[in-house]
């Protein structure tokens, strides 16, 4: 109890004895001061860029959200020309049909994360809707077609800013038209096959685009098959039997057997129907009134070189560091 009231009484003292107090103020930041929740919302539906982004902005221009709108796609632009180098082998492939003609697009990201973000799909469904529209399978021509939201390369430039990664286009795959029927399948977002035929329905098409993605044939038939393929690969077939001790003419046939079985293996038409497995691919097309034009297929990444992490030897480096 003593120590309680010398504490009150100390307590007492120093506020008898203290100096006028100085009224205390809030500071008010002016930072904000033009802008209202409602613009920085507004900016970001417009924009997609992150809420500090906006405020900082929208500060810099008081609260102009239309020059505000065009620095951050200035700013955006700009990463997205930083970013470009860095290497994207993630993705997915979409896919559109306008008439006839039937569309694949490849769009790349730097991993599969992003790759499963909404914004980034939604991109990805744009850019194969705008290449419906288009003749060929120019990327340059389909980054500069008309979007909502202005051209394909300008919403490219702007998921750069908001999403951080590399983003791009990398090619267009088209077949059909309107005295064709084309069918394509996706499967998993990472491969897509697009199928042609004369005759049939765009479910054949699908059915046996399905086929393509699971057996991954080379060609669609034997025409398809290049000369130079043909006689590499009957010299390579002719030397594993030229020390078999037969005679010319056996060696010859035993050559057109094997070159036969792999021309089979290899062109589509040759194949066995995977769904069924009861009859070859050309003779479902044969049972549906329909023939072979050809297929293309694209795989996500293949072709680009993928960063190789070594996390043993970044440790290495970090704790030579110190």
């Amino acid at each position: 109890m003593k120590i309680v009231a010398a504490l009150a009484l100390t307590a007492s003292m120093a506020t008898a004895f203290a100096p006028n107090a100085i009224p205390f103020t809030a500071r008010q930041s002016t930072s904000l001061s033009a802008v209202s929740v409602a613009q920085i919302k507004e900016l970001r539906e417009a924009t997609g860029a992150g809420m500090m982004d906006c405020k900082k902005v929208l500060t810099e221009f008081d609260g102009d959200v239309e020059k505000a709108a065009e620095e951050l796609r200035k700013k955006g632009l700009a990463q997205a020309d930083k970013k470009s180098s860095r290497i994207a082998a993630e993705g997915k492939i979409a896919m559109a049909s306008v008439g006839g003609k039937t569309v694949l697009v490849e769009v790349n990201c730097e991993t599969d994360f992003v790759a499963k973000d909404d914004s980034f799909t939604k991109f990805a469904g744009l850019a194969a809707e705008a290449a419906a529209g288009l003749d060929g399978e120019d990327v340059e021509a389909l980054m500069a077609a008309s979007v909502e939201g202005g051209t394909v390369e300008s919403v490219r430039a702007g998921l750069v800013s908001k999403i951080g990664e590399n983003i791009q286009v990398r090619r267009v795959a088209a077949r059909g038209s309107d005295s064709t029927t084309t069918g394509a399948y996706v499967h998993m977002q990472r491969i897509g096959v697009l199928v042609e035929i004369e005759g049939g329905t765009p479910e054949l098409c699908t059915d046996i685009a399905m086929h393509v993605a699971a057996m991954n044939p080379a060609y669609a038939t034997k025409d398809d098959v290049p000369a130079e393929d043909i006689e590499k690969e009957r010299a390579f077939l002719t030397e594993q039997v030229a020390d078999s001790g037969k005679p010319e003419d056996i060696i010859k046939k035993m050559v057109d057997g094997r070159l036969n079985k792999y021309l089979a293996e290899n062109c589509l038409v040759s194949q066995q129907y995977v769904k069924t497995n009861d009859r070859t691919v050309g003779k479902l097309l044969e049972e549906n009134g329909a023939t072979m034009i050809g297929f293309t297929r694209i795989a996500v990444g293949e072709g680009i070189e993928k960063r190789q992490d070594d996390f043993a030897a970044e440790v290495a480096a970090m704790a030579g560091g110190k």
